[in-house]
């Protein structure tokens, strides 16, 4: 009895054993990611995993959302196909092959929970859930500093600039800085405030407002602003440009400048006075300059008040003196000054002296001596008419004049310590004595009846005045102590033969030479003795070839062997006879030397005659 109760335990225990693992087989399972994050715009993929018991098929896949009325329909698939249900998603919908569901154009009301549900026949139904997370990245914060301008004596927190933070989710945080540091709530110094706001794309605009007192420092600070958000559980940073803001503040410095330097102005010069003040904004300059008994004289209608500059045209000596730049600040009733010392440098009364002042003679010698006077040490130099220096110092000493000394000397006085003052006087050192002439156009080739120019030139002092012994035309020109005369004329018979006469005269004497014209042969003439010397020559040259040729044919026998009569035939027409003479029997012997080289003597040789037939 006991072994039977304990074998239908057994079997019961085994058949439900059996049954347990039927059904666990039998079972469907879906599975899906518990999160899914995606950005603001883009597509967002929801993943449906199942397996089917025995490797059926399902029926159908209903995904549905949830929503403050409860799971709404989404839509269905069935044999492959997507059946939209929901109006709000038509068109952004599909399924891919592995069943994972995908929606475009995500906007933030798609943030919610779907669930997928797959039937299965005969298994039934299953299904699960996934929460859809929507984010969206700030865009680059936007700054507008303060355009009015910051005072530092505000009594109040002026605003230093505005940042805004557009279309993001969730809303980010912004905080401020200044030159690379951030700035916190500060009482009485600063103060920030921000404001949110959902707009209807349910995407955040953030805005913040930097509230600050300002210092003179400040006029070159650069203020900021951060956007920080989270993405992905790590927060990030985008920033914003730098901006500088306009800060008033009272001067505290003034400086008066001259252009050019004080101590380098002369007579002449255009003088540029520049007030400059370190305060924001500049304030308004006014000019004086001192004059008697410690009076002041108002020079602000001569100036740019707005810009702090006095022009002083053309100064002379009278320009010297003190100068006052005043600035009177409007914020705090402030006033200050500066003042300059101004010096014009000058020279004047430049002199020369002549030692001795008499008339000078050729041989004598002169000292000239300079002066001038300055407020700064003078330099002396002399120059002679070309510009050319000849000597430094105060004094020139000229020994052994002559007319070619006679010339103008300028002593030139300048100021090594101020550029370009300079000045200069000239005194004329003229030479006296009786002309000399220096040149003439002679001797001059003419022709009979040709016009020419004969020139005579001179140096003298006083003045000389030059004179023809002939008629013509004259033209007279003076440089300095020499006096040129041209005369034109034309030739005859008689100024061919007598020359002309130029005399130069003054009131200590007179000098005079003679100019020779040589007759110069025409063209022509030159032409014909120049054909008749190359005709010679042609002429020779062909006698002395025939006279060769028949000697090397020996017709021709020279010498004491082969001596031959020649005498003198009667001239016939069909024969050719040349006459050679010649005046020169020392020419005529070496032309008929022997074959032995004797010479034949004269008396043979003075006269030949040469029978040359063909």
């Amino acid at each position: 009895m006991a072994g039977g109760r304990r074998a239908a335990a057994l079997a019961l225990r085994w058949g439900c054993c059996l049954l347990l693992c039927c059904a666990v087989a039998s079972k469907l399972e879906v599975s899906m990611p518990a999160v899914v994050k995606v950005s603001f715009g883009d597509t967002a993929r929801i993943e449906c995993n199942f397996v089917i018991p025995g490797n059926g098929s399902y029926t159908y896949i209903n995904w549905s959302y949830i929503d403050r009325q409860g799971l709404m329909k989404l839509c269905s698939v069935v044999n492959g196909k997507l059946l939209e249900e929901a109006a709000d998603y038509k068109g952004r919908l599909s399924v891919g092959q592995d069943n994972a569901l995908s929606i475009s154009r995500i906007t933030l009301q798609d943030a919610t929970t779907f669930v997928c549900q797959v039937s299965v026949d005969p298994h039934g139904t299953g299904e699960n859930h996934t929460e859809l997370l929507v984010y969206k990245i700030p865009e680059a914060p936007e700054i507008m500093a303060s355009t009015s301008g910051i005072s530092v004596h505000s009594s109040d927190l002026p605003q230093i600039a505005s940042c805004v933070s557009r279309n993001s989710y969730p809303a980010p945080n912004i905080t401020w800085h200044k030159n690379g540091e951030q700035l916190h709530m500060e009482e009485n110094k600063v103060k920030i405030l921000g404001t949110v706001t959902r707009e209807s794309s349910l995407l955040y605009t953030v805005n913040s407002n930097l509230f600050a007192h300002v210092t003179r420092e400040d006029r070159n600070s650069l203020y900021y602003c951060t956007v920080h958000y989270w993405l992905w559980g790590q927060s990030h940073t985008v920033e914003s440009r730098r901006v500088n803001v306009t800060v008033f503040y009272p001067t505290q410095n003034l400086m008066l400048q001259v252009s050019p330097s004080p101590a380098l102005v002369k007579e002449g010069d255009d003088v540029k006075m520049v007030c400059e003040a370190d305060g924001n904004p500049a304030p308004v300059f006014s000019f004086y300059k001192r004059g008697l008994q410690d009076s002041w004289q108002d020079l602000t209608s001569l100036a740019d008040t707005n810009s702090g500059v006095l022009n002083l045209q053309d100064v002379t000596r009278s320009s010297s003196g003190l100068y006052r730049c005043q600035t009177l600040d409007l914020d705090d009733m402030r006033q200050l000054e500066k003042d300059v010392e101004l010096v014009v440098n000058y020279i004047e009364g430049v002199s020369v002296k002549m030692e001795p002042s008499s008339p000078l003679w050729e041989g004598d010698s002169v000292k000239l001596s300079c002066n001038a006077d300055s407020p700064v040490a003078l330099d002396f130099q002399w120059r002679d008419a070309r510009g050319r220096k000849v000597a430094e110092g105060k004094q020139l000493l000229l020994s052994n004049l002559t007319f070619e000394t006679s010339s103008n000397f300028s002593c030139k006085v300048s100021a090594h310590s101020v550029p370009g003052l300079e000045k200069s006087k000239q005194v004329a050192v003229a030479v006296q004595g009786e002309p000399r002439i220096v040149s003439i156009s002679s001797p001059l080739y003419v022709r009979q009846d040709e016009v020419v120019n004969l020139t005579c030139k001179a140096i003298a002092f006083p003045r000389a005045s030059v004179q023809w012994n002939i008629n013509g035309t004259a033209h007279e020109y003076v440089e300095n102590q020499h006096v040129t005369s041209n005369l034109t004329v034309r030739v005859d018979h008689n100024l061919l033969q007598a020359g002309a006469m130029c005399r130069v005269s003054n009131a200590l004497g007179t000098s005079e030479k003679h100019i020779q014209l040589l007759d110069r042969k025409t063209p022509e003439s030159k032409g014909i003795i120049i054909v008749a010397i190359i005709v010679c020559i042609l002429v020779v040259a062909v006698l002395g070839s025939i006279i060769y040729f028949l000697h090397k044919k020996g017709k021709i026998s020279c010498g004491r062997a082969g001596k031959q009569d020649i005498t003198k035939p009667e001239a016939r027409k069909d024969k050719i006879v040349v006459d050679v003479k010649s005046d020169k029997l020392s020419e005529e012997a070496g032309l008929l030397q022997g074959t032995n080289g004797e010479k034949r003597p004269a008396a043979d040789q003075s006269e030949k005659y040469i029978d040359l037939r063909k």
